[in-house]
């Protein structure tokens, strides 16, 4: 579990194709504190510590995992936002994130807005029931307010846009700062959105 609270932007340094991507990633972390299969959030994704030395650890990503994250993310010299597990007593500053990415959304337009930017994303409409202003989406591994949604036509295939507001510091200590339209991101919808959707399923039958 995690909370979306970003603690150290990494660099993929080196990837190597076996039967998975094995990927490693520069950090700032003491590395001598993270175990070997401890989990680390890498831009949203949960993935299991493999190796390590010092500042750097190697994490295995499996061909189901790339298929289901932004395009272009696994790739050398990419930025990736990084945030340890949870422990029992931490502050939940952000909401709680599991790690597993629900879709893709694409960056639509960055505009400024005093001095934070708001940012639009385009999502395919089975994201849209779950989307709410002032509700929390994850974003890149980031645990943002919903400012903002708009369906258009989406029971009929349309697409549905959603906005929020990146206040400086968070543009300051994640990799969201430097997005741009057309850009691919990962999303992790709100755990309690999802639970309440499958039980009005269940309740509607």
């Amino acid at each position: 579990m995690f909370t979306g609270i970003v603690t150290d932007i990494g660099t993929i340094r080196q990837i190597e194709q076996r039967g998975d991507l094995r990927v490693v990633i520069d950090t700032a972390y003491d590395t001598e504190t993270v175990d070997l299969g401890a989990s680390i959030s890498c831009s949203g994704v949960c993935l299991t510590v493999v190796d390590k030395g010092p500042n750097w650890f190697a994490v295995d990503v499996s061909g189901e995992t790339t298929s289901r994250t932004a395009q272009g993310q696994w790739v050398e010299g990419r930025r990736l936002n990084l945030e340890r597990a949870m422990k029992l007593g931490d502050e939940l500053g952000g909401h709680i994130v599991t790690g597993h990415v629900d879709g893709i959304a694409e960056v639509i337009g960055v505009c400024g807005d005093g001095d934070s930017k708001r940012i639009g994303f385009r999502v395919t409409p089975d994201l849209a029931p779950f989307l709410a202003p002032k509700g929390s989406v994850t974003v890149d591994g980031v645990s943002l307010t919903v400012n903002h949604v708009r369906d258009e036509g989406a029971d009929e295939g349309g697409a549905t846009h959603f906005a929020i507001n990146l206040i400086p510091h968070t543009q300051s200590v994640t990799t969201l700062g430097a997005l741009e339209p057309g850009v691919a991101v990962n999303i992790e919808i709100d755990v309690l959105a999802r639970y309440l959707q499958r039980m009005e399923h269940y309740r509607g039958r």
